[in-house]
């Protein structure tokens, strides 16, 4: 089901679904961790850095594109990760894609989790055809494939890729572990880490920070467009020659326009608000949300997957049936997404709600309320379609 918002991403808000119908529900569908795209700070941010310096950067951050907010931006992501240098890009997906094109070489070897994002995935694919999908969070599948690699090739570099919270599944890896892996294997370990930063660990840190790897990830990359309130997205690592290459040769920033000044300085806001006392409040408001919908998914008897975080998959399993139970959402007033293959396996296919601290606790028993008797439906629904579907299949096996 396509939804069109008609307002801002707030807890309750308008859309138009597929069929052109306008209708209001209850907003578990967007990407706005801590609800910052419609903070009040931010939005003045943005009025007072649109009046000075209009809304576009006009320019390549490798030309005339970067300002003074954007230069801002890389020093305070910098400090906030305890690494030494960032690289800015336009897009979450163009830092992710831009920096494993640049850095690898058609040679190398690229050891990455089968569950990946899409934007490292093309990234990988379209750097070198030496990619090796490992077990998703296996180290021992990691390890495997680094042995097998530097028995035959000691020369070429490995690049190890990961995610530090999956966004499909909301489950974390091993981050010292793949550390060490790399270093005992001379690869190089690359985390994206979109999905929690900001909106989880201490300070904010995500799991970097609460596994105690702060400034110990030898590449960092992350988006602004799931916490911070805007695009964009980095690069962040302790080599200076590292970054000098990606800003010349990570074509995704080369060959894009910067970041607007609009989008550096409201993200650096951002980074400001997550490292207050309100920030904390935010976070310790949207996990007591978590929990509670966690548990009241349990109670209507509905199965969610992974760890406690934003991102609360339901899973519902065979694709026919999860479309009809979407389909049912937009009259029982419900915003929330459908994912199935290929972005999960086949037979996989679940609705992953996102959370924010503006949900209510009336919010969050209501949303489980809802599913639950989308389900229902749904169900009816599917058993009729899987009888007519036999009963159609019937006569061509008689005839053949």
């Amino acid at each position: 089901m396509n939804k069109f918002a008609q307002k801002a991403p707030l807890s309750v808000c308008t859309a138009i679904d597929d069929s052109g119908s306008k209708f209001t529900g209850l907003n578990f569908g967007t990407q706005d961790y801590l609800g910052l795209s419609s903070d009040a700070e931010i939005k003045e941010v943005a009025k007072a850095v649109i009046d000075e310096y209009g809304v576009h950067s006009a320019g390549s951050s490798a030309l005339a594109g970067n300002t003074k907010y954007s230069l801002r931006l890389e020093e305070t992501i910098s400090e906030f990760l305890d690494l030494g240098h960032t690289v800015l890009y336009p897009t979450g997906w163009a830092a992710g894609y831009g920096a494993i094109k640049g850095l690898v070489r058609p040679n190398d070897h690229i050891v990455m989790d089968g569950l990946a994002h899409a934007c490292l995935q093309e990234g990988a694919y379209s750097a070198t055809s030496n990619v090796h999908l490992h077990g998703h969070l296996n180290i021992e599948s990691v390890r495997r494939h680094l042995r097998k690699i530097r028995a035959k090739d000691t020369t070429n570099a490995i690049l190890v890729v990961t995610e530090s919270l999956f966004s499909m599944d909301s489950d974390t890896p091993d981050l010292q572990a793949l550390q060490d892996l790399c270093k005992e294997y001379t690869a190089t370990l690359f985390v994206d880490v979109a999905h929690d930063l900001g909106a989880m660990g201490p300070g904010g840190r995500g799991f970097i920070g609460a596994q105690g790897m702060l400034g110990k990830i030898d590449i960092v990359m992350g988006s602004f467009s799931k916490t911070f309130g805007s695009n964009g997205g980095f690069v962040s690592c302790n080599s200076a020659a590292v970054k000098q290459y990606l800003k010349f040769y990570g074509c995704s920033a080369t060959f894009s326009n910067a970041l607007s000044p609009v989008q550096a300085a409201t993200v650096t806001k951002a980074f400001e608000i997550i490292q207050s006392d309100k920030g904390e409040r935010l976070r310790s408001l949207l996990m007591t949300r978590i929990e509670q919908l966690r548990e009241a998914l349990t109670a209507a008897g509905l199965q969610y997957m992974g760890n406690p975080s934003a991102i609360v998959p339901v899973r519902v399993g065979d694709e026919a049936l999860a479309r009809m139970v979407s389909r049912r959402l937009p009259e029982l007033e419900v915003i929330a997404n459908l994912v199935e293959y290929p972005a999960v396996a086949k037979g996989d296919a679940r609705l992953r709600l996102q959370m924010m601290p503006a949900h209510s606790l009336e919010n969050v028993q209501a949303v489980a309320s809802r599913l639950r008797t989308a389900m229902d439906l749904a169900q009816v629904e599917y058993v009729r379609y899987r009888a007519a579907s036999t009963d159609a299949v019937r006569p061509a096996l008689a005839a053949a």
